[in-house]
């Protein structure tokens, strides 16, 4: 009918209509979002208008993990998907003049369009032109009732006019099979996507297909759960039926008007984040050239790009899955592609389902991150958790063929005597409920049948090759001790690089630790000629989707990836597994070897030489690089399938192309040319040996690495003798070990975890890199401040190659120092420098601002040595300013400074009171760090002089976090991420675990202490609001601040936290100071606090809600030019860390991680603790100090007020006439953006957060009941019903029992409390001694967090016919963080049951996976079966798991604990009792059957007992028999112990 064009690229992205543009530092495609979700279905298929109404309540029901913004009657999106309600459009449709054909037999297009009339004319008559030219019959348009009275002013900015279109069926053209009609309509939709959506025509931006679909219709929009049925009205109808309903609540992290990014969406709903999106949508588009589908035919040109890249994450995997499943695969199948389970390693998976998931590895990566999915085809209704299951599913089968899936139970009332069963989708599971097969079926059921649908394990035997099983090479390279140190200085090495990263690489086998942050040059202002690499920043999850532990939850990752051709993936064909399987992508030079020499008809390398004519300059490099690409498409069309980049072969004439730039730049134009999937990249380079290196390499698309020069390193390294005790083979073994371990590390902070889906995921962001060079090299990477281009990265290279092969020959080569870790004199640029500390500390100690001001002056003059981005601005002073005494006094300016959050345990008690007694002294504050807070110093010295720290930070360990240390805190501070280590946990190592730590902590001394990343309960944006809302209700008093790191996209992230209800928002930089950390951690993960702190602040100002939270900073803040920067790009609090150690004494040796400080600061050994000379007042010194050097700049600016200063980056300038080769690229343009938002959107915080607090039952109702209890100690007693709505439930009433009774709290029962019903989550969070609250029902996650003393019970209600045991009663992640009391649960708890316990006493009827991880004191014991993975990371108390089957030793990680028989009888008559009380107080027939044969059930419990705190109770008991006791006991015993070679926790 009309001639089309069709995209072979992918559409350049159009953002959804209402997103801003991009501006400033603000990008809309870093939004996020997560939300609740939800399903209810009839299992046997049985349509009503009840179905409809119920998916309705649980969407309200689900509200609170959805959001508001700046409005309170504007949402972030909320829908329905139901099934065509055929009979409803039979009655609504002949008014309307459309005769409908048999129900399947036409489709119903779900479809936002323009309010412009003439637009959406346009739009619609285009539409039906497609239609007819598919050769379908076009029926007619119905304008969807809808009604928008109490929609915000936001909703109704984006509010579309919604229509129906419905298309009729043409028999004539449409035999086959059923779901011809589906793709045609499918084939139909792509086309008018790509005609109007992405085209320039008029309305296009308005323009949004729902649904277009014979089963199934998608009613969505940027609504509230209650406002879903009120705008349409449809829902409301009696005749609307389905037989099952999806709903889904949005929580977004931005307030803008994007109506279609709400879901449900076709196919799916997703409560997660797919982290390697990026990568995902690239292979997907270079798969297209070998696509074939006798399902789509020639149609399937039309439908190309398969993903449109202006989508959400959720959008684009709907895409991918819906294009799987109509090309012809079950639609369950095409999810388990998508999202398979972790196989590799799993003990107990049958060999025909392993095989099923490996021989769809070879077709396709992996969509890697946490996702709770719902999906369904109108007929079937399912849902799949991601491997690690980091989100909540939960469901009830009913007696009447209901079931009920949602984020929460709860979500509807049903009775208990109508429930089935009560269970949770496990991680990697599937749970499907076919309605015309009138059934559930079960994931094994599921999974088993399709494994044996083909013979994959014998199709891998025949054509998957393992590396190790290639032929023996004739030839392997050598290493050439005569010229390494030339290769060495030419690829950039130096002797830091063998002193700090390869020899404790190559000894340890586990990446180099360092301290203290990082204070030297950016990349791209530094002197230095820098490698490419350095001019990279890793990413990290944080908030919207957790970071992984990818050493005690190894079972999830995998490291392997495969060489070969890709075939076509629509296909389902034994040649499809023709592919080499390698272990490791770190290459070993024999396995280089192999792949050097295939060739053969299945497997073909190439090698194309990565060097270039240095004397022929960029253009040389450029030219080098054009002519690699065609050598690679010439190779491909040769057959070659392997091509190998190599930069062996420098010579004086010859340079070595950096290798990322190679690898990079070879991988996109692969992707451009769609050639990519016919082809590995596997690099031999010796520029490669950090981790980061490696991390980037494989990021950027290289299938394997071969660090040729890191191998001649290592011998070269043993052969002189600076490795020691060690012989070259093993050094290259552990170095290959500590590379890929780094590697590992860097994608489980990402949120990933498996090396397939990592590769080509590109997760950094650039800094100091040109757009021009990111386009075409590194393409869809973040770059905001430019910088330099590829002659710039040409003279470094230049620079490097000339002191390898100098013009006039030297008599040998030696490596430079170095200086990038450490100070050296002729190094790189550090802040903190000898002579900056010598007048710091002078000026402090003497009260000597004069002194301050040569402190101050050597650190602000950057002017010929450039350090950071503020170092490129200047202030716009005015002609004249204000008078000094017209500003705000110092002291008003030192409340709004904290010290940075060192831990006790990181820090020497000496360190930590100081600064706390300082900033008590002035009003600001101090923050404990995460590891608790010793409660004597709560009480007043005799000088007036507190030691309360006013900041008690909650972060991932939960260390010592009481219902006290909550009650006694001003500002609560949940650490997501920390500048020096984004995306990462620690560990305290037990040497370091005195005694004195040991109590703060609520550990063993001697025993080491792991922090797990973040990702228990702040594992999306939904949780981090329930943990805020947690802990307001803990502490009303206090301010919750959340501690985010900056990189790219934290603005959306702080915007989204702000949505969440946090009080202060603090951004760290990169370059902050810390205990210990990976040395790639503190060199490359992070963006410096300029860039993050001016995002968030444009994009909360965009947002409107920047008026409602503080902002905060810190990284390396040393001055009052610092701080008044600070306040211009838009924080008004400020935090110092570094510097006021400095104050104390540190001397900048970067030994925290040793506990050898000779300063006394960084170290709990006593005798080194004497040494420590600081006095509170030296940091009062420095705070006074700083305050007035920014007094200074505000009086020469003309401001009175910093509230007035905050971001008015007007009064900001680049400096001008920059000369520096490498930074006079840098634009600085978007940092200093300032939205234009009206006046009246506030620039700071003037307005308070609503935490709605009262709303809390405890507010409501229950402090009235438990008064005479709190007033007088009275006991009281009482029901309450209770929902899944009424969340942390009992919190409230605990803190005023702390309040007023302190850690002592009440009597055992005084406050006793019976709940029916489904609680909410944090049922029972921190309550202390005296409380007992009983759940009669069931419960949600986080029941009974940072239990406090109290008691909690949990059993099914009495009228309930389901067995407790056998269903699960709780939620994931129970117990997080309790210190002391007593749990009780008839019944099953999911994953992470009493995940870092440490001092609870727990009873529970069975677990999930992970239970018991992380756990450092208390007592557990399981009646029943626990899932995978128990015990990871477990360094103190015991756990007791009644093992009738015997098998429960493959599900416990042993790495760290010992299984032992139970014997002792001490032991057996307290396991005994805590069964006997679990029966008491649960009526437990499982008790009471373990009870009835106590002396032969007693044999058949697994004692867990971790090794290293049998070795230290051990201890103990042997100096307590010398007889010592107390004190002096634990400290013999710790003594002893510390040095114990045998310690197993790796500390």
């Amino acid at each position: 009918m009309f001639a089309e064009t069709q995209p072979a690229e992918p559409h350049q992205p159009r953002l959804p209509f209402g997103l801003p543009k991009k501006q400033g530092l603000y990008d809309p495609s870093f939004e996020k979002d997560a939300c609740g979700v939800g399903f209810v279905v009839n299992i046997k298929g049985k349509k009503s208008h009840e179905i409809v109404s119920q998916a309705l309540t649980i969407l309200l029901n689900l509200d609170h993990r959805g959001a508001r913004g700046a409005e309170a009657n504007t949402g972030d999106g909320a829908g329905i998907l139901l099934q065509i309600p055929d009979s409803f459009f039979r009655r609504e449709c002949p008014a309307l003049e459309i005769s409908l054909p048999g129900a399947g037999h036409y489709g119903v297009g779900m479809v936002f369009l323009s309010p412009n009339e003439q637009e959406r004319n346009e739009c619609m008559e285009r539409f039906e032109e497609f239609v007819q030219d598919e050769g379908q019959h076009f029926l007619g348009w119905r304008e969807v009732p809808t009604d928008n009275t109490g929609l915000g002013a936001t909703a109704l900015l984006g509010e579309p006019v919604v229509y129906q279109a419905f298309v009729g069926r043409n028999q004539a053209n449409l035999a086959g099979d059923d779901m011809a009609f589906e793709r045609k309509l499918y084939v139909i939709r792509k086309r008018a996507e790509h005609a109007i959506r992405y085209a320039d025509f008029p309305g296009g931006d308005r323009f949004y297909i729902s649904s277009l679909s014979s089963r199934t219709i998608v009613y969505k929009g940027m609504l509230l759960p209650e406002q879903v049925p009120t705008f349409y009205t449809d829902l409301t109808d009696e005749g609307v039926e389905s037989a099952l309903a999806v709903v889904h609540s949005r929580f977004s992290t931005n307030t803008f008007p994007s109506w279609e990014l709400a879901h449900p969406y076709r196919y799916v709903i997703h409560n997660g984040e797919i982290n390697t999106l990026r990568g995902n949508v690239n292979w997907m588009h270079a798969r297209q050239s070998t696509l074939q589908s006798e399902l789509f035919g020639d149609d399937l040109a039309k439908i190309l790009p398969v993903t449109n890249p202006d989508g959400s994450d959720t959008a684009i995997f709907d895409e991918a899955l819906e294009f799987l499943h109509l090309a012809g695969r079950p639609l369950h199948h095409a999810v388990m592609m998508m999202i398979p389970e972790p196989w590799a390693g799993h003990a107990t998976m049958s060999e025909s389902k392993k095989a099923f998931y490996e021989y769809h590895s070879t077709l396709m990566e992996p969509w890697d991150g946490p996702a709770s999915i719902g999906f369904t085809d109108g007929t079937v209704v399912g849902a799949v958790l991601d491997r690690n299951g980091l989100r909540p599913s939960r469901y009830y089968v009913t007696k009447d063929d209901l079931v009920v899936m949602a984020s929460e139970v709860g979500v509807l009332d049903i009775p208990a005597d109508r429930i089935l069963y009560k269970s949770r989708l496990q991680p990697g599971r599937m749970f499907l409920v076919d309605t015309a097969q009138g059934r559930i079926i079960a994931d094994e059921e599921i999974k088993e049948s399709l494994a044996a649908e083909h013979p994959y394990r014998e199709w891998l035997d025949s054509n998957l090759v393992h590396l190790d099983n290639l032929p023996e090479p004739p030839q392997v390279a050598e290493p050439d001790h005569r010229t390494v140190v030339q290769r060495q200085l030419a690829f950039g090495y130096n002797y830091e690089t063998l002193r700090v990263i390869v020899g404790p690489m190559s000894k340890d086998g586990v990446e180099a630790l360092g301290a203290m942050g990082n204070d030297a040059a950016l990349a791209v202002l530094s002197d230095q000629p820098q490698l490419l690499y350095n001019y990279f920043k890793q990413l990290f999850a944080q908030v919207t989707n957790p970071p992984l532990d990818g050493i005690r939850e190894e079972l999830v990752t995998a490291s392997d990836v495969y060489m070969g051709t890709e075939m076509n993936i629509l296909d389902t064909r034994p040649e499809n597994a023709r592919q080499i399987k390698i272990k490791s992508p770190i290459l070993t030079n024999k396995e280089m070897a192999k792949i050097r020499y295939l060739d053969g008809p299945d497997f073909k390398s190439r090698t194309l030489p990565a060097i270039f004519r240095v004397d022929e300059g960029a253009a040389g490099l450029a030219g080098a690089l054009e002519q690699m690409y065609e050598a690679a498409r010439q190779a491909i069309a040769d057959g070659v399938n392997v091509l190998i980049l190599s930069d062996r072969g420098i010579d004086r004439f010859n340079a070595p192309i950096p290798a990322l730039l190679a690898v990079s730049g070879l991988h996109h134009f692969l992707i451009r040319e769609e050639l990519r999937t016919q082809v590995a990249l596997v690099l031999e380079s010796g520029e490669p040996r950090e981790v980061h290196h490696f991390a980037l390499l494989i990021g950027y698309g290289a299938t394997a690495v071969n660090p040729y020069l890191a191998y001649e390193t290592i011998s070269d390294m043993v052969r002189q003798g600076l490795l020691t005790d060690i012989d070259e083979y093993t050094a290259t073994k552990q170095y290959i070990k500590a590379a890929l371990k780094g590697v590992m590390k860097v994608l489980s902070k990402m949120g990933i975890s498996t090396m397939q889906s990592y590769c080509g995921a590109q997760i950094f962001e650039a800094l100091g890199l040109s757009s021009a060079v990111i386009d075409k090299y590194f393409t869809w990477t973040p770059s905001r401040v430019e910088g330099i281009g590829l002659a710039e990265i040409y003279q470094e290279v230049e620079m490097r190659h000339r002191k390898a092969f100098p013009e006039r020959q030297l008599n040998g080569h030696m490596l430079p120092a170095g200086g990038d870790y450490q100070w050296r004199k002729d190094g790189e640029v550090h802040l903190f420098n000898p002579q900056t500390i010598h007048f710091l500390q002078r000026a402090t100690r003497f009260n000597d601002y004069k002194a301050f001001k040569q402190y101050t002056g050597l650190v602000n003059d950057q002017s010929q040595k450039m350090a950071t981005l503020r170092s490129l601005l200047e202030f716009k002073f005015p002609e004249t300013g204000i008078p000094i005494e017209e500003v705000e006094p110092v002291e008003a300016i030192v409340k709004r400074f904290k010290t940075g959050a060192m831990s006790y345990g990181s820090i020497s008690q000496e360190a930590h009171e100081a600064l706390a007694i300082a900033m008590n002294r002035l009003g600001g504050k101090s923050n404990t760090g995460e590891g608790g807070e010793d409660n004597a110093r709560y009480t007043l010295e005799a000088n007036g002089d507190s030691k309360n720290s006013a900041i008690k930070q909650v972060a991932s360990g939960r260390f010592g976090v009481t219902s006290e240390y909550l009650t006694m805190a001003k500002e609560l501070q949940i650490k997501m991420a920390q500048g020096a280590k984004p995306g990462e946990g620690g560990q305290l190592p037990g040497r370091k675990v005195y005694p004195w730590i040991a109590r703060t902590r609520y550990s063993t001394p001697g025993v080491g202490l792991i922090s797990p990343p973040p990702h228990h309960d702040i594992y999306s944006i939904e949780d981090l609001a329930e943990l805020i809302h947690d802990l307001k209700n803990a502490n009303h008093h206090a301010r919750i601040n959340v501690k985010l790191v900056s990189e790219v996209g934290v603005g959306t992230i702080a915007a989204g936290v702000a949505k969440g209800h946090a009080d202060v928002i603090l951004i760290s930089g990169h370059d902050g100071g810390t205990g210990a950390s990976p040395q790639t951690s503190i060199k490359h993960a992070g963006l410096p606090w300029e860039l993050g702190l001016a995002e968030t602040h444009q994009t909360l100002v965009l947002n409107n809600l920047r008026s409602r939270v503080v902002v905060e900073t810190d990284g390396q803040l040393k001055t009052g030019r610092d701080l008044a920067i600070a306040a211009l790009l838009g924080a008004e609090e400020y935090g110092f860390a570094t510097s006021p150690l400095v104050a104390l004494g540190c001397i900048m040796m970067r030994v925290c991680h040793l506990d050898t400080c000779p300063v006394g600061v960084a170290t709990q050994n006593p005798e080194l603790r004497k040494k420590f000379t600081g006095d509170p007042q030296h940091v009062v010194n420095f705070m006074l100090f700083m305050a007035q050097e920014l007094r200074e700049v505000m009086a020469k600016l003309g401001f009175r007020t910093l509230n007035e200063m905050i971001g008015r980056t007007d009064m900001l300038e680049p400096r001008k006439a920059v000369t520096h080769w490498k930074a006079k690229g840098i634009d600085l343009a978007p940092i200093l953006y300032r939205p234009d938002m009206p006046a009246d959107v506030g620039r700071y915080c003037q307005i308070a957060q609503d935490h709605g607090l009262d709303k809390a039952l405890d507010n409501t109702t229950l402090l009235e009941i438990c008064r005479p209890a709190l007033e007088n100690r009275e006991p009281v007693t009482a029901v309450v019903p209770i929902r899944n709505i009424n969340r942390v439930v009992g919190t409230i009433v605990g803190s005023e029992v702390t309040r007023r009774y302190g850690r002592e709290g009440l009597p055992e029962d005084t406050i006793l409390l019976r709940f029916q019903g489904s609680a909410g989550q944090s049922f029972g969070a921190f309550v202390p001694k005296g409380m007992t609250l009983v759940l009669e029902g069931d419960g949600n996650d986080y029941f009974g967090k940072g239990l406090s003393g109290g008691k909690l019970i949990a059993h099914p209600l009495d009228e309930a016919t389901f067995v407790a045991e056998e269903n699960v009663i709780i939620g994931n992640v129970a117990l997080y963080g309790a210190t002391s009391g007593e749990a009780y649960i008839r019944g099953k708890a999911g994953e992470r049951f009493a995940v870092r316990n440490s001092g609870v006493a727990a009873v529970v009827e069975g677990v999930g996976d992970h239970a018991c991880e992380y756990m450092t004191g208390g007592r557990v014991v399981v009646l029943g079966a626990t899932g995978r993975n128990f015990a990871a990371g477990m360094s103190g108390g015991i756990a007791y798991v009644l093992d009738e089957a015997g098998d429960f030793a493959i599900r416990c990680n042993q790495e760290m604990v010992g299984l032992h028989p139970l014997t002792d009888p001490a032991e057996i008559a307290e396991v005994e009792q805590m069964i006997r009380r679990h029966g008491e107080f649960t009526a437990s027939p499982v008790a009471a059957r373990v009870l009835g044969d106590w002396l032969a059930m007693a044999t058949k419990f697994v004692k867990v007992l971790p090794s290293d705190y049998e070795r230290m109770l051990e201890a103990i008991a042997e100096v307590e028999a010398e007889g010592l006791t107390g004190e002096e006991a634990l400290i013999v015993a710790f003594e002893r112990n510390k040095n114990d070679a045998a310690r197993v926790s790796g500390n």
